[in-house]
């Protein structure tokens, strides 16, 4: 057995007597138990076709809607596939859409950037 200092900055200081690597053991587990809870904001992706439908959009919209809510981050995608590489306007048009229907619940965290053939924009919830 071993008296162990558990709160130095009480006054007076809390002391207990126990078995120091069952004190060490219990201290970790408790700290593994709460990283476990912890939830470190997700990304999560959704892609886009430049032509997208109108309805298709809304039921996407809705589902990043949701991350947001569950307070994940959210990288919009818009994929261009062979001669829709020649129009990325259409796609930059798409993104600046989709920032101002969701500028409510989002907020820009990534300005839409161009990689090949992929537009991306990542979105941050407010808070």
């Amino acid at each position: 057995m071993d008296l162990i200092e558990i709160a130095p900055q009480a006054n007076p200081p809390v002391c207990k007597i126990l078995d120091y690597s069952k004190y060490l053991y219990e201290k970790e587990r408790k700290e593994r138990e709460s990283r476990k809870k912890q939830k470190a904001g997700l990304l999560k992706e959704v892609r886009f076709s430049p032509v997208i439908g109108t309805h298709d959009l809304d039921v996407k919209l809705k589902h990043v809607e949701e991350f947001l809510k569950a307070h994940d981050k959210v990288r919009i995608t818009v994929v261009f596939r062979g001669r829709q590489n020649q129009h990325k306007d259409l796609g930059m048009n798409l993104l600046k859409d989709v920032q101002a229907r969701l500028n409510a619940v989002a907020a820009v965290e990534q300005a839409p950037t161009t990689d090949h053939n992929r537009l991306y924009m990542t979105l941050t919830p407010k808070h």
